[in-house]
């Protein structure tokens, strides 16, 4: 059995698109991050900081990530009223909506010093506002070494 470790850090990416939901792959940065940890065995746990990003696992092809986007906008359409709207006036009440219905972060298991993904599975983050965003994302990967 291995000695327990714990890796925590931050890097962040910026979405360039005016309207969310842009949807970026990070898996080469947190596979990076897992070789550069020394954790053999064990989990790392994603978070997006902010209420208007979220993070999941998808095929990271072209006409899935337009089937995403797809999808996002018909759970909560950007033409529809938002009781936010009210309040701040900033036009990005379904973004909010958006990113809560699909979450935050995500947790992904490490096995044999590399991601347990499938072979057609990345991790993505998704800018849900309606103007491009430094996103933010925690990582904290604990395991044995």
């Amino acid at each position: 059995m291995g000695v327990m470790g714990i890796s925590i850090s931050t890097f962040e990416i910026t979405s360039e698109l005016g309207i969310g939901p842009d949807i970026k792959d990070i898996t080469p940065k947190v596979e990076k991050l897992v070789r550069g940890c020394g954790i053999i065995e064990g989990l790392i746990q994603l978070n997006v900081i902010g209420s208007t990003g979220s993070l999941t696992t998808i095929e990271y092809e072209p006409g899935v990530v337009e089937d995403l986007k797809d999808a996002i906008r018909r759970l909560a359409p950007p033409e529809l009223e938002y009781k936010h709207e009210l309040a701040w006036h900033d036009g990005n009440g379904h973004s909010h909506v958006q990113a809560a219905l699909l979450g935050p972060s995500v947790s992904i298991a490490i096995r044999d010093g590399r991601l347990l993904l499938g072979t057609w599975q990345q991790i993505v983050v998704i800018n849900h506002d309606n103007k491009p965003r430094r996103r933010r994302i925690a990582c904290t990967i604990l395991g044995t070494r």
